[in-house]
């Protein structure tokens, strides 16, 4: 099986900035990233930045000119730097990798919360 562990969240002022990082690991075989969501309290999960297999990225738009996504293939990492942070950026965040042969199964990590409070 393939596991996602995300890292990097945590407790921050407005404007400051955090990266987080997601590492997947076991049958890394034929999976590829797909991008970041995060799931604030009493909201559905949405999806905050995208990369494709050719490295074209995409974004919300109340994340954009923010947050740069980026991947490293041969750690099989993904990255999300996250600048200029707003309370609204409060939320568990979310990496998401998928089965490059079956785009419909997908795999997700626990999360990591990350906090924007003063």
């Amino acid at each position: 099986q393939v596991q996602l562990v995300e890292s990097g969240g945590g407790l921050v002022q407005p404007g400051g900035s955090l990266r987080l990082s997601c590492a997947a690991s076991g049958n890394i075989f034929g999976i590829a990233p797909m991008g970041w969501y995060r799931q604030a309290p009493g909201k559905q999960r949405e999806l905050v930045a995208q990369i494709n297999s050719g490295g074209s990225t995409n974004y919300a738009d109340s994340v954009k000119g923010r947050f740069t996504i980026s991947r490293d293939g041969a750690k099989n990492t993904v990255y999300l730097q996250m600048n200029s942070l707003k309370p609204d950026d409060t939320a568990v965040y979310y990496c998401n990798f998928y089965d490059t042969s079956w785009r419909q199964k997908d795999y997700w990590g626990q999360g990591t919360q990350v906090t924007v409070s003063s």
